[in-house]
């Protein structure tokens, strides 16, 4: 990342707000309550001929007792040291404060190019309180109304000498798989992103719902490249009480849709619930590629055939989605956790596997010829031949004589042997019938 402005400051000063401003884009939750956003927050920008990464960061703050100030410091820490410049966003509703004077002490130490914006100021009455913020010894404060872009263009064009020529943008990163991690809340989905990335990516927190932002992070390792993503937990919608949570359910699920593969995790010592039944089976209605991983398995008695029971047992609730991989790991013990990343990758290469026809007739018209489909009121059906199809998940069409008397038993009979013969684990497989 060559250009990268982090937007810094303290708690509800409207830093999300200008975010999703500089990136065109609602990805960041805005919400008038304090600490709002916790992790960071990376998303693309560009004014004039320059491109540059944006940082949305958590509010600043110091000695209290919040339970997630020393994760979201943490957190503002790394996005200062990944930034070549810094927007430092102010108040001028509230004015000049102690906590404003405490974190500009923490800039003067970075020797980085700190601009101040004055937010909020929609008004003239507003705007006059602006210069007040030149006590903070970081130059000319820019007055911005981040609600509705104005003086951000001012902003923006005393930010450009400060950036680099942009590189030309890599077409090929719109192509990435995409991974996201879905899950109930404290079911280690951001741990398991940190063990990954070997970082402090997501905050981690025994409170549930720590993570409240669909958080996008390029994968590039080992030869392997894709997108990751974490999500907030998915409750049930009677269990969501505030409007912050609605949000980060929303997101999470806009993550799911946007998807290749989801990797959806459980808790071993809850075992799966029917939330989870429902988060599975919403994978499976958007044609998801899905890996199950069972988390916490470190802290479960185990015997030598504990895992096997445990994952027959996990099938029989999930029939007849009975088709995903399991994996039993530990993000505390780093087990088995790479191990999930090979699967979740061999999953992405069988949902966009296509079988040659001539292959693919081969294999399947002889099943067919040894279990036909079951004549309907008098009408012998003969399928003719077949033919792989383009869809979101693997789609094979059947041409026929009655495509409408097709039953759905033999419909999953077709489905089976295609997944015996072709190796379809951890996508949903759908067959069509159309008239020859």
């Amino acid at each position: 990342m060559a250009n990268v402005v982090a937007i810094v400051g303290r708690s509800n000063v409207g830093k999300s707000t200008f975010f999703n401003r500089l990136i065109e884009a609602r990805k960041a939750i805005m919400d008038g309550s304090v600490h709002t956003t916790r992790d960071r927050h990376y998303g693309y920008a560009q004014w004039g001929d320059k491109s540059f990464t944006v940082i949305d960061t958590g509010g600043y703050m110091c000695g209290t007792d919040h339970t997630f100030e020393h994760g979201i410091r943490e957190q503002i820490e790394l996005a200062l040291g990944q930034a070549n410049v810094v927007l430092f966003m102010v108040d001028c509703i509230e004015g000049l404060t102690d906590t404003d004077k405490e974190f500009a002490t923490i800039l003067r130490k970075i020797n980085k190019p700190v601009f101040v914006v004055a937010n909020k100021a929609e008004n003239v009455l507003a705007a006059m309180v602006a210069p007040s913020f030149y006590a903070l010894g970081f130059g000319t404060p820019f007055p911005i109304a981040a609600i509705n872009g104005s003086g951000t263009g001012d902003l923006l064009d005393a930010l450009l000498p400060y950036l680099k020529e942009s590189v030309p943008v890599d077409a090929t990163a719109d192509k990435l798989p995409r991974l996201t991690i879905l899950g109930r809340p404290n079911v280690g989905k951001s741990s398991f992103l940190n063990v990954l990335l070997d970082e402090n990516r997501s905050m981690v927190s025994p409170v549930s719902g720590t993570t409240r932002d669909a958080i996008d992070t390029e994968y590039n390792r080992y030869n392997k490249r894709f997108i990751l993503t974490d999500t907030a937990g998915i409750r049930k919608k009677s269990r969501v009480k505030d409007a912050i949570e609605f949000y980060s359910v929303l997101r999470a699920v806009k993550a799911m849709q946007d998807a290749d593969i989801c990797v959806i995790m459980i808790d071993a010592q809850h075992g799966i619930e029917a939330q989870d039944i429902s988060i599975i089976a919403l994978a499976h209605r958007y044609k998801k590629g899905m890996v199950l991983v069972v988390n916490k398995w470190d802290l479960i008695d185990k015997e030598a055939t504990t895992a096997d029971a445990y994952r027959k047992h996990l099938l029989r609730k999930l029939a007849p989605l009975d088709y995903l991989p399991i994996l039993f790991v530990s993000t505390i013990k780093k087990q088995r956790v790479y191990q999930t990343l090979e699967k979740a990758l061999a999953v992405y290469q069988n949902k966009i596997k296509k079988i040659p026809t001539s292959e693919l007739n081969k294999v399947i018209l002889p099943v067919i010829e040894r279990n036909h489909p079951p004549a309907v009121k008098g009408k012998y059906i003969q399928i003719k031949y077949c033919t792989q199809v383009s869809g979101s998940a693997p789609t094979f069409a059947f041409f026929c004589n009655h495509p409408a008397y097709i039953q759905p038993n033999y419909k999953s009979y077709l489905v089976n042997q295609l997944r015996a013969h072709f190796n379809f684990e951890g996508v949903p497989v759908q067959v069509v019938f159309k008239k020859k």
